[in-house]
């Protein structure tokens, strides 16, 4: 029975993100193309961890955490894209 159940969410999580999909690549604008992307790692740190629970494995939680990670810095790396136009501010040396 619990199998049934994390097979379930792992599905509807697997929809969930065929659908943010769609939103990233339909957005109506760049902040909702970040926040879809974002929504991803999300929901793929909540599929990695079903999966490594369905498996009855800790080897996944490095995944877990990279991918954390990732999507923490993709994000910051995306907002000061859209505040500023750089990502990375470079001072010149005249």
């Amino acid at each position: 029975m619990f199998n049934t159940i994390l097979i379930t969410a792992l599905f509807f999580i697997t929809l969930s993100i065929l659908v943010i999909i769609y939103r990233l690549i339909k957005g109506p604008s760049v902040p909702d193309r970040v926040q879809a992307l974002d929504f991803i790692g999300i929901h793929l740190i909540a599929g990695v961890a079903i999966v490594s629970i369905y498996l009855r494995t800790h080897a996944f939680l490095d995944i877990i955490l990279l991918l954390g990670i990732l999507s923490f810095v993709g994000t910051i790396a995306f907002a000061r894209f859209i505040e500023s136009g750089v990502v990375i501010e470079r001072k010149r040396i005249k």
